[in-house]
């Protein structure tokens, strides 16, 4: 059948209709955090080397670092790690069979967001305070 031919139907939803739940979207964030981190310790692991070639080669990283673009690099790094440690304690709790209610997951989910975003603002002001 041609697609004028075809009788009108109702389209199945599509993302636009669909809300993920807050528990879906903190499990994706969770393994792109984890995922972060790796990239982020590859990142780490070649400042590194940089720093031990060279002092012009550490200067050139160093350079970036510090530019905007470093900056947000790093302070994702930053948030990716503080999300990933207190989710993951979260899990610990899930684990020992507390929090299973949708209400307290959710909650708790809120909760592991905003000790991430205050701890990533508080080590990146103090981080910044010491230069």
């Amino acid at each position: 059948m041609s697609v004028a031919n075809r009788p009108e139907r109702p389209l199945s939803p599509h993302l636009q209709v669909y809300r993920l739940p807050m528990l879906a979207i903190l499990s994706i964030l969770h393994r792109a955090t984890g995922i972060a981190l790796s990239v982020g310790g590859l990142y780490l692991a070649t400042w590194v080397m940089y720093a031990a070639s060279n002092p012009r080669a550490y200067a050139l990283f160093q350079s970036f670092n510090v530019s905007i673009a470093g900056r947000i690099v790093l302070g994702g790094w930053l948030f990716s790690a503080f999300f990933h440690l207190f989710n993951g304690i979260r899990h610990l709790f899930w684990d020992a069979g507390y929090g299973f209610e949708i209400k307290d997951a959710e909650r708790s989910g809120w909760i592991v967001v905003a000790a991430a975003l205050v701890a990533t603002a508080a080590s990146w002001a103090v981080g910044l305070r010491l230069m």
